[in-house]
């Protein structure tokens, strides 16, 4: 009996213990990638705009939160940053918690020309920021005040040059697009223009239908209703093609400004925290394909004169390598540095 009794014992001491060893392994399990990114979210995601409301940016990351919400299952917060180019935002994504909960939504000058802008960066994208998804490019339409007496890019590219550090363009930030094309025609027209930046699109256009600026280039999705409204006059729109929305305005290249700072064109894209797990990463690139992917979305986006991608965060990093230099020159050949 006393035998038996202590083979049980033993056989029950076995039993625990591999429990115990089965139980632990399971607990680590739950704590790699693969197993976090399944049970993720569980709470509200922060997506972040370095921009003010308003602006294209700002309704588009709100078009997208509302439905990447409903394929996690959990709400995304707009939480808008706005100055410094798009720095503020950008950073404070760069330095948040690589847990999947904070990402921001920017443009391509925050992700990308500023680290050619600024000597003294607080982050550095390439280090600090997992590229995600590049939601679409994004082409502007060139806008003046009516009381400009052009209607074309060649008049234009003239009545600058023939007025002579009287002209003065507006952008959304030192380093974003329309301060680069604005500086580049400036610089090749000899019109030495007055660039004054701002902390978002939609105060550059109050500016400039009030007449304190003469000429930007800003989304359609902001621009086009004031356009319709004999409030801002249409001159040409940057990128290879026309947009969709403004059908009958034609290329700047189309009409012989063929320069390559006419030519490019920006882009949106969601970035995070360097360091975030893969299986999110991958995760939250996904939700955003298939958000951009619903009709009622290209719609929208269509109608903001933006063009939509295909992505992913390896197709993201591709053309990421690959535009660099491009904007790298422009921002050289712009002169502009900041500290």
């Amino acid at each position: 009996m006393s035998a038996t009794f202590t083979t049980t014992n033993t056989a029950r001491g076995i039993t625990r213990r591999a429990l115990h060893c089965g139980i632990a392994s399971l607990a680590l399990a739950a704590t790699t990638p693969a197993a976090w990114a399944q049970a993720y979210p569980g709470k509200p995601i922060r997506m972040v705009v370095p921009f003010a409301a308003g602006g294209a940016t700002d309704v588009l990351a709100r078009v997208v939160g509302e439905k990447m919400a409903a394929g996690l299952g959990q709400p995304v917060i707009i939480d808008n940053k706005p100055g410094a180019a798009g720095i503020i935002g950008t950073d404070a994504v760069a330095k948040a918690p690589a847990d999947g909960y904070t990402l921001v939504l920017a443009l391509s000058n925050s992700l990308l020309t500023n680290q050619f802008l600024y000597q003294k960066l607080p982050y550095d994208t390439q280090r600090d920021l997992t590229l995600v998804y590049q939601i679409a490019t994004a082409p502007l339409v060139l806008v003046v005040h009516p009381s400009v007496p052009v209607k074309s890019g060649p008049e234009l590219l003239k009545y600058v040059a023939a007025n002579k550090g009287k002209v003065a363009y507006g952008s959304y930030g030192v380093g974003a697009y329309p301060h680069l094309a604005g500086a580049h025609m400036s610089l090749t027209q000899k019109a030495e223009m007055n660039h004054v930046a701002y902390k978002g699109e939609a105060p550059m256009l109050q500016d400039l239908i009030g007449g304190q600026i003469q000429m930007a280039f800003a989304s359609a999705l902001v621009a086009k209703p004031h356009i319709e409204a004999g409030k801002l006059r249409a001159i040409g729109v940057s990128g290879e093609r026309r947009m969709a929305t403004l059908p009958n305005v034609p290329t700047l290249a189309e009409q012989g400004l063929d320069d390559e700072a006419y030519r490019v064109a920006g882009w949106l894209a969601i970035a995070m925290p360097a360091g975030t797990p893969k299986p999110i990463v991958q995760r939250i690139a996904e939700e955003v394909g298939k958000a951009t992917r619903q009709p009622d979305v290209q719609a929208r986006v269509a109608a903001m004169g933006f063009d939509l991608k295909e992505s992913s965060p390896e197709a993201f990093a591709a053309v990421y390598k690959k535009e660099s230099p491009v904007w790298e020159r422009l921002i050289k050949d712009s002169g502009a540095k900041l500290e």
